[in-house]
C-alpha cells in the first residue's frame, strides 16, 4: 500500500481569516525541512493560498508556521512570457485546480497563461525544478520579490544565480538574511541577458531569467549564514541528481515516515484511512530545521538574538502553547530521534540567547503567553529522550524563567515575579491572568519532574507546592476557575461566557480544566470525581454561546466554537483537547470514548476544510491521531496516557 498517495496535503487549506478550516499552507517539503514550497494563488497577506482560487501567481518558498505569524525568508517563482511583470500581482493567470498534482514530494502545477507545466520537489533546504513550456514565446522563469529588500548576483559561467532576501516578520532576528543559489541546466536559460528589475526601491527588486529552450530544469540550496553554504547545500543535496532521482529519495523518505503507524479501520475505510494518513504527514511538517553543514561536515546554525553563527543544530517555526499537549507525546512514540535532536535546539537557544523560547518564526515571536516548553522538556525526560547536559541546561532555564521576568514581554513567564509573589498571576497587573496561573503551577510541576530525574532532590518539594497553586484561582461557588487582583478579590459580575481578559482565547469553560498534572486534586475542589463528571456534563450541555467581552469583538475561535456545536468543547482549540479525556480519567470511560469519537469524526477529515479550527503545526492533527488510537497524552510530563476505545479496528506503532 502507498501511504502517500492517502495524503491530501490541501487538507484545511480552505481557511479566510475570519474562519478557519486550518489555516494550513499545502507544503511540499521533507519531514522537517528547512526549505517548504507551496502555490501563491492570491495576494491576501498570510492568506496566500486558497484551493478554490482560479489564480495563481507562483510557486512560493515559504517558512510560514502560522498565517497569524507570516513568513519570512520567502520568494516566488513564477514562470512568465507575454507581458512580464515584475511583482506578483501583475503575474497572475489562471490554473486548473482539479488538473495540479499536489503530494508530500511533488507539485505539478499548469500556469495557463504562461503555457508552461511547473514541477518542483524538494530537498531538506532547497529543491529541484523542472519547466515546460509549449510555445514559442519569449519565455522566462521570475524570481519575485514578496518582503524585505531582495538583491541577486548572475554568474553566467557557473549557470548559477546568488540571491538573498532580508524578509522576517514580527520575531527578533539580529541582521537576518536568507541566502539562495540557483544553478541551472547547462545551456537552458540566457544568463548573459538576465534582466534585474528594480521597482521604485531596492526593496521591490524581480529577476528574470530568460530560457533558451522549451525545457528548463534548475536547483535550489538555501542558507541563513552565507551565499557559500547555499551553493554547498545545493551541491550536497542535489549535485549530479536528476529531477526524477530525487523525486524517488522524497518518496522514500516520507513512505517510511508514514509506515510508523500501520491501521486499519471497520467503518468508512477510505475516508479514515485517508484522513488518518494526512494527519499523520502533517505532523512530520513543524518543527522546521534550521541548522546547516558546512564543509567540513559540521552542524552550525544562524542565531537571531545577536545575528551570529554558533554550532550545533537548531530547529524553528513552533508554538508550544499548542505544540506540547500532542505534537511531543506522539513523537515520543514515533519520532524519538527526531525528538532528542530538536530538544537539543530548543536548549541551544537557552544557551545562546538567556531564555528557553516560547513560540520560534526564525526568531522568538512571544505570540502567545507561558512558556510550555517547560512540558516538552518534562515529556523529554520521563521518556529517556536527549542527553543527560541538555536536560541539566534546560531546567537551568526553566528555573529562570520560573522566578525572574523577562527583559522583553516575548521571553519568559509572563508576570513570573508576580506570581512567585502572591502564588498568582494578579488580574490587575496582567492579561490572561487566570490561563498565566494555570500554566506556570503546571511549568513548576514539570521543573519538580526534571529536578527528580537529575537527583536535584532539594528543589522538588518547593516545585511541587508552587505546582498547586492552581487552587488559588479556583471559585467554589460558580465552580470555575477566576482572576484574582493584589488585593485577593474576584470581579463582580462574573460571566462563565465572557471570552478574554482573564482567559487566553476562550472564557471561564474552556480554561478552568487545564490543570493537567493534578486531575484527581481538581475533582476534590468540585467534592468529588462524581461532581467534577457532572460539571463536565454540563459543559457539554452549555450552548456554545459567548460574550466578546476582552476583546472588543469577534475573534474566529469564538465563530467556530459556535459552528462545530459541542457545547463549550471548543474542540477547534488547543485548550479543550483534553476535556473530552478527562471522563475516562474520572472512572466514565465510555463518556469519554462517546464525545471523542464523535469529535474526530465529524469535525476532522482529510478534505480542504478538513479541521475545526487552527490546525497549529501539528497538534490538531496529532490529537486526531491519538483519538484513533484510543490514547491521550492529557499530562505530556507523565509517561503513562488515558485510554479509551480507539476508532481504528487495528494498529501496530512501529
Amino acid at each position: 500500500m502507498s501511504r502517500i498517495q492517502l495524503v491530501n496535503i490541501k487538507q484545511g487549506t480552505k481557511s479566510v481569516p475570519r474562519f478557519s478550516a486550518g489555516n494550513t499552507l499545502p507544503l511540499v517539503q521533507r519531514p522537517f525541512g528547512m526549505a517548504a514550497f507551496a502555490p501563491q494563488t492570491e495576494r491576501n497577506g498570510s492568506w496566500f493560498f486558497h484551493p478554490e482560487s482560479h489564480s495563481i501567481e507562483g510557486i512560493r518558498l515559504t517558512h510560514q508556521p502560522s498565517p497569524w505569524i507570516n513568513d519570512y525568508g520567502t520568494f516566488l517563482m513564477t514562470p512568465q512570457n507575454d507581458v512580464i511583470a515584475a511583482e506578483a500581482g501583475g503575474a497572475w493567470g489562471g490554473w486548473r485546480q482539479k488538473e495540479a498534482i499536489m503530494t508530500p514530494s511533488y507539485l505539478k502545477i499548469r500556469f495557463l497563461r504562461s503555457r508552461c507545466d511547473f514541477e518542483l520537489t524538494p530537498t531538506e533546504r532547497g529543491g529541484a525544478v523542472r519547466l515546460h513550456f509549449d510555445t514559442d514565446r519569449r519565455s522566462c522563469i521570475s524570481f519575485l520579490p514578496l518582503k524585505g529588500t531582495y538583491t541577486y548576483t548572475v554568474y553566467p559561467e557557473k549557470n548559477l544565480v546568488i540571491g538573498e532576501t532580508t524578509g522576517h516578520s514580527g520575531d527578533i532576528a539580529e541582521n537576518f538574511r536568507m541566502y539562495y543559489a540557483v544553478k541551472f541546466a547547462e545551456g537552458s536559460v540566457d544568463l548573459e541577458n538576465a534582466k534585474i528589475h528594480k521597482e521604485n526601491s531596492t526593496e521591490n527588486t524581480s529577476l528574470h531569467v530568460f530560457v533558451n529552450s522549451r525545457d528548463v530544469e534548475y536547483k535550489i540550496g538555501t542558507s541563513y549564514i552565507s551565499a557559500e553554504m547555499a551553493e554547498l547545500a545545493l551541491e550536497r543535496e542535489c549535485g549530479n541528481k536528476t529531477f526524477d532521482e530525487i523525486l524517488a529519495e522524497n518518496n522514500e523518505i516520507w513512505e517510511e515516515r508514514l509506515s510508523r503507524i500501520d491501521v486499519k479501520f471497520d467503518e468508512n475505510e477510505d475516508d479514515m484511512m485517508r484522513t488518518f494518513y494526512t494527519c499523520l504527514w502533517r505532523t512530520f511538517l513543524f518543527p522546521h530545521k534550521c541548522y546547516e553543514i558546512d564543509a567540513d561536515g559540521k552542524y552550525v546554525h544562524y542565531t537571531p538574538i545577536d545575528g551570529s553563527v554558533h554550532d550545533g543544530v537548531r530547529y524553528t517555526d513552533n508554538g508550544f502553547w499548542d505544540t506540547y499537549r500532542t505534537v511531543y507525546p506522539l513523537f515520543t512514540l514515533i519520532a524519538r530521534d527526531e525528538f532528542a535532536e530538536m530538544l537539543e535546539g530548543f536548549v541551544n537557544d537557552y544557551r545562546e540567547c538567556g531564555w528557553l523560547p516560547r513560540w520560534l518564526s526564525i526568531g522568538e515571536v512571544g505570540c502567545m503567553p507561558s512558556t510550555l516548553v517547560d512540558a516538552v522538556i518534562a515529556c523529554a525526560v520521563v521518556n529517556g529522550i536527549g542527553e543527560r547536559k541538555t536536560w541539566e541546561d534546560a531546567l537551568e532555564g526553566m528555573i529562570k524563567h520560573a522566578n525572574q521576568n523577562g527583559p522583553l514581554p516575548r521571553f519568559g513567564r509572563n508576570g513570573a515575579e508576580s506570581y512567585v509573589k502572591y502564588g498568582y498571576v494578579p488580574r490587575d497587573e496582567h492579561r490572561e491572568s487566570v490561563n498565566l496561573t494555570l500554566d506556570a503551577a503546571y511549568g513548576d510541576w514539570c521543573i519538580a519532574v526534571v529536578a527528580e530525574a537529575l537527583g536535584k532532590t532539594d528543589i522538588v518539594p518547593e516545585y511541587l507546592r508552587r505546582a498547586k497553586n492552581y487552587v488559588n484561582l479556583f471559585d467554589k461557588e460558580t465552580g470555575f476557575m477566576r482572576g484574582r487582583d493584589t488585593k485577593g478579590e474576584m470581579a463582580d459580575n462574573f460571566d462563565p461566557l465572557k471570552w478574554g481578559n482573564e482567559y487566553t482565547e476562550g472564557c471561564a469553560w474552556q480554561s478552568t480544566f487545564a490543570v493537567p498534572h493534578d486531575i484527581e486534586g481538581l475533582a476534590e475542589l468540585y467534592g468529588g470525581k462524581e461532581a467534577m463528571i457532572a460539571k463536565l456534563d454540563e459543559l457539554f450541555a452549555t450552548e456554545p454561546d459567548y460574550r466578546c467581552f476582552g476583546y472588543g469583538g469577534e475573534i474566529h475561535e469564538m465563530t467556530e466554537l459556535a459552528a462545530i456545536d459541542f457545547g463549550q468543547c471548543a474542540i477547534s482549540n488547543q485548550p479543550s483537547f483534553h476535556i473530552p479525556f478527562l471522563f475516562a480519567m474520572l472512572g466514565d470511560t465510555d463518556k469519554s470514548t462517546y464525545w471523542v469519537h464523535r469529535l474526530a469524526k465529524e469535525t476532522m477529515s482529510w478534505k480542504d476544510d478538513g479541521f475545526p479550527g487552527d490546525e497549529d503545526n501539528g497538534t490538531t492533527a496529532a490529537w486526531s491521531i491519538f483519538a484513533c488510537l484510543g490514547m491521550y497524552p492529557v499530562n505530556p510530563g507523565e509517561k503513562e496516557m488515558v485510554k479509551i476505545a480507539p476508532i481504528a479496528k487495528e494498529f501496530t506503532i512501529k
